[in-house]
Parts: structure tokens; sequence; C-alpha cells
């Protein structure tokens, strides 16, 4: 954990500087359906931004198209970007979690360097020992010299959610880092992402666990058929009426020391579906 904060003083959160990200009216179709319409967002240093909406509501596409990775209409500051600058400026965790080479713990997490190392240079020994903090910091140490080929799911997830933050970018963008993984580490990872935050970074996470997202958050976006429906804090995105609007439950609510706490109860009548 020492070596990701001292990792992240390198990037302090400065009033009145450009966002880390910016998207405008940027929408996607596919097969000539609109899968995401005009989104506009924003996101800056110190900013930990909870991206929550349905099953299939457009959350893993924003990302994308944010990064330029989905073709899309509007504008995306981070897809204008060269390659090799994008790089070195965002760190992506997609959903899909497929490794194929047995190759060590340590040194996939260690690939997260190659954006600013020159072509065949080997890792300094300031990065080696990010490498080994990151480890320890998502408890992965014990782990280091085995193949991810042989980790469980809630291992490779962390393994590779340590590969992006050994990148040591000014952004982070997640996609459901804590699926998969126990109570412990599904706390852990959020606060650690919530920590990195909170010292310069700008972090944006989708995540289907809506205690999660209210309690480690700074900021939630809601995105439900293609649209963003809410943008704010946790305290005032988060009412009974847009979760029974946007997610057909009703939940218990309650500001906490701890931070906001919203647990889901059960689901409305005459929902359809998970949307």
């Amino acid at each position: 954990m020492d070596g990701i904060a001292h990792a992240t003083a390198r990037h302090p959160a400065t009033p009145g500087t450009a966002p880390l990200m910016e998207v405008a009216g940027l929408g996607v179709r596919r097969r000539g359906r609109a899968v995401l319409q005009r989104v506009s967002l924003r996101l800056s240093a110190g900013e930990c931004l909870g991206l929550i909406g349905p099953n299939g509501a457009g959350k893993s596409t924003l990302l994308r198209a944010a990064l330029g990775l989905e073709r899309a209409e509007g504008r995306a500051s981070l897809a204008a970007l060269p390659a090799a600058e994008r790089a070195r400026r965002v760190a992506y965790l997609p959903q899909g979690r497929e490794v194929a080479w047995p190759m060590p713990v340590r040194d996939l997490v260690a690939l997260g360097r190659l954006p600013h190392l020159a072509r065949g240079a080997a890792l300094p020994p300031e990065a080696a020992a990010a490498v080994d903090a990151t480890l320890r910091a998502l408890d992965l140490a014990a782990l280091a010299e085995r193949a991810v080929t042989e980790l469980s799911g809630g291992e490779l997830a962390r393994t590779l959610l340590a590969r992006a933050l050994v990148q040591d970018t000014p952004l982070i963008l997640a996609d459901e880092p804590v699926a998969g993984l126990d109570p412990a580490h599904q706390i852990e990872v959020m606060r650690l992402l919530a920590g990195l935050a909170r010292a310069g970074r700008g972090v944006m996470v989708t995540c289907h666990d809506l205690g999660l997202a209210a309690r480690f958050c700074t900021r939630i976006a809601v995105v439900a058929e293609g649209r963003l429906v809410a943008d704010g804090p946790p305290e005032a995105v988060l009412t009974p009426a847009l979760l029974g609007r946007v997610f057909g439950i009703r939940a218990r609510l309650e500001a906490r020391p701890e931070g906001l706490i919203c647990l889901p109860l059960d689901t409305l009548p005459g929902r359809d579906g998970d949307g």
C-alpha cells in the first residue's frame, strides 16, 4: 500500500486544472440500435465516480467509447490521444478476465509498467518495488510466483487490477473490479480505489453493488437505457424514487459515519425483467 500511495504523490489534484476525462454527446449504435445516447460527463482528479445502472444499460460501452475502443459519435478527450500517450494517462481494467499464458503473477502485474519503458528496457528497481507493494496491497504477495492460469476467479480479478494500478496513471477506469470477490476483498478493493482518488487520481468504477458504490464513491452517475439519468453525490442521487424507477427496487437508505448505507430490500410490484 505504501508503494501505491507513493506513486499517487505524482498525481496531486490541482484546483482549476482541466478534467482528466471528458465526453460530450457520446453515442454508440450497434446494428441500427442506439446503445448509448448523447452522454456528457467529466471526471476530475480527486473524484471516485461510481457508474451504476441495470444490466445492459450501457456502462461498459460508455467506458470503451470514452477510451476510443468503440466506434462512437460525439467527443471523447481520451479517444483523441495517441495510443502511447493514452496508456500513460489512463489505466483500463476491462470486465473480461481471460489470460492465455501461464506466466507468474508478478510478471503479469509488471506488464503494467510497459507504457513507461523504452522497448527492451529492464524493469528499474523503483518499478519493481512498486510491483511488490501493489501485490501486498491486494493480498497477492503469497501468489507472486504462481502461474496466473492456476488462480481462482477472485485471485485473477485482483491480479488484473494490480496490473492496472502498477501502470501508475492519473486516471483509472475499472469495469466491475469487485465482481466475483469475497466480501472482505470487495471492501478492500473499493477502499483502495477511493484512497487513490483522495490522493489525487481520478477513478471511475462500474459497480452493481449499490452499497459499495454509495459508501466509497464521492459521486454517482446512473445510466439507464443508454442515457445518463442522474449524476451527483450519493446522497442526492440514490433516492427511493430513482432506485424504484431505474432498478425496480426499494432499499434502506441511511447516512452513517462510514458513508451512505444503501441496502436493497425487495423488488417493486410490476417489475418486468432486469433492464
